[in-house]
């Protein structure tokens, strides 16, 4: 009699299959990452040149900045001095070692490391575009959803109006108004500044401060400290999130309306499941993965909405300063810092590409 062949149960070979399937997914997240990785060094590279380079269209730095106010003869002695008369390809492969090892130069207005101002006032452009974006967060997914909600309705289309006024309203303008009604006219708000004068002079103490206020608050123990840097903070966080909040608005309105069409929220809605639980358990979720992918994008729009912002409101940051050495025509200062703020537009996506392929397992090489 043949003896009877025996096979192993399916349950035996399945979990096999998983983890291979599950070390492939695992190799090709890590080769994604990795790829992202590799990639900065040729995006930091090519901007930190493009700004190199349109800088130095307008003339050597030591002209612009110091034209008219000196000699012809100091003026060549300066130029020569700093190296500006040499070929310009010795320049910029001069520069571009100096940027990788952290050195963006001496300011010219006032004899400044580059390094110093970029670490002194990038942690308040940096604290700005935070609140910035949980004001982008509490006002763009909540209105998101109840437009997708109330779609074809005419509060969906009030909706969809402010979310166009809300990424079309210049940001300086709704700086100004805000100013005006919240800190002029009612007085609820203080007018600018990053914290009152007592906080600063409390701040300033600490043994070893961060530059971002909100941190340094809480560090502190002084809760005063902390009320008082979040109440100067409403204003410009509104008035620089409210540019992202109407992209957010309309991007978790547009995908929550795409899944609430899908085939397996349809069988929901046959069993009697209502429109709102199906906005809440259904939809939500997979909006929120499109909102991850672009913060990225949303970043690079904050960092320029903070030039105005901070302008606006006196907030000391990078956009400030920013302003104060282009008004200077200090353009070592201004090269340096536009270089920083690329890196971190750059460094972000990355960041942000990683998340979005952790959440998302379809974002993959």
């Amino acid at each position: 009699m043949t003896a009877p062949v025996t096979q192993d149960p399916p349950s035996a070979v399945r979990p096999k299959r998983k983890d291979a399937k599950s070390g492939a997914g695992g190799s090709r997240l890590g080769r994604y990452i990795l790829v992202r990785l590799v990639l900065i060094i040729p995006t930091v590279f090519i901007l930190v040149s493009m700004v190199f380079l349109l800088m130095h269209l307008i003339g050597d730095p030591i002209t612009a900045a110091l034209g008219g106010r000196l000699s012809p003869d100091q003026l060549q002695a300066r130029i020569h001095a700093a190296g500006y008369d040499r070929p310009i390809f010795i320049q910029y492969f001069e520069y571009i070692g100096k940027v990788f090892t952290g050195n963006f130069g001496t300011t010219l207005s006032d004899h400044r490391p580059v390094s110093e101002i970029l670490v002194t006032y990038g942690g308040a452009t940096l604290e700005l575009a935070f609140y910035a974006l949980i004001v982008a967060f509490i006002v763009g997914i909540p209105l998101g959803m109840l437009a997708a909600y109330l779609r074809d309705r005419w509060p969906d289309a009030v909706l969809r109006v402010l979310a166009i006024l809300f990424y079309a309203t210049p940001v300086f303008f709704a700086g100004l108004l805000l100013k005006l009604v919240f800190a002029v006219w009612l007085d609820w708000l203080p007018v600018a500044g990053r914290a009152s004068t007592r906080t600063e002079l409390d701040l300033q103490l600490l043994p070893h401060p961060t530059g971002i206020h909100l941190i340094d608050a809480i560090a502190s123990g002084n809760m005063n400290d902390v009320g008082d840097v979040l109440i100067h903070a409403v204003l410009p966080g509104i008035a620089l999130g409210l540019l992202t909040a109407g992209v957010f608005l309309r991007l978790v309105r547009l995908n929550m309306i795409g899944t609430l069409s899908m085939d397996y929220v349809d069988a929901a809605r046959s069993r009697g499941v209502g429109e709102l639980r199906l906005v809440r358990k259904h939809a939500y979720k997979p909006a929120l993965v499109p909102i991850i992918t672009v913060i990225g994008l949303q970043v690079a729009l904050l960092l320029g909405g903070a030039v105005l912002t901070e302008t606006v409101f006196e907030w000391k940051g990078l956009g400030f300063m920013l302003v104060q050495y282009l008004n200077a025509r200090d353009f070592v200062a201004v090269q340096g810092i536009v270089a920083l703020l690329a890196v971190i537009v750059a460094v972000t996506n990355f960041i942000v590409d990683v998340i979005a392929a952790l959440i998302d397992p379809r974002v993959r090489y």
